[in-house]
């Protein structure tokens, strides 16, 4: 009965609704997937691929194992930021997760065939800071390479030994 009344409390609740995700997203992005502590970087990471809306190719070399917690939650949590951005950004992109150990360090790729990007830009996002604070705290570092049209890719590595 009244047009007005309802379309200012559906406006309320669309914004409480926007918080209440915004909210949950923050409180996700700090908890450690059982999958991870259970199996793991290479399972983790494929379910993470797995549950992409774009077409994410997976490779995980043999050596790479068990590494303490952190390690793996830096990695894993890099890797998921880099993996959300390109849905973002790339809609249509191809995304090719890599996991190796090189040099005494454990390294990522995360690359795509997307529409690519300003990397200096980009170093102003949150995502860009998450990722550096997360493998900073560990010893590592993250790298993002792209051009506008050339697709994007975010490599990180982290140390084995202290």
């Amino acid at each position: 009965e009244d047009p007005e009344g309802a379309a200012e409390m559906l406006g309320q609740l669309a914004g409480d609704v926007q918080l209440t995700i915004k909210e949950l997203r923050e409180l996700a992005h700090g908890i450690y997937p059982p999958l991870l502590a259970d199996n793991g970087l290479p399972d983790a990471l494929r379910a993470a691929a797995s549950r992409s809306p774009l077409k994410v190719l997976v490779t995980v070399a043999d050596d790479v194992g068990r590494y303490p917690a952190e390690m793996e939650a830096a990695i894993y949590f890099s890797c998921l930021e880099a993996l959300q951005n390109a849905a973002k950004h790339a809609q249509d992109a191809t995304v090719e997760l890599r996991l190796w150990t090189e040099s005494g360090g454990l390294l990522f790729s995360v690359a795509d065939d997307g529409p690519g990007f300003d990397p200096a830009a980009a170093r102003r996002g949150h995502g860009f800071v998450n990722m550096a604070d997360r493998l900073g705290a560990i010893g590592g570092t993250v790298r993002w390479d792209s051009q506008p049209g050339h697709g994007a890719s975010v490599s990180g590595s982290v140390p084995l030994v202290a």
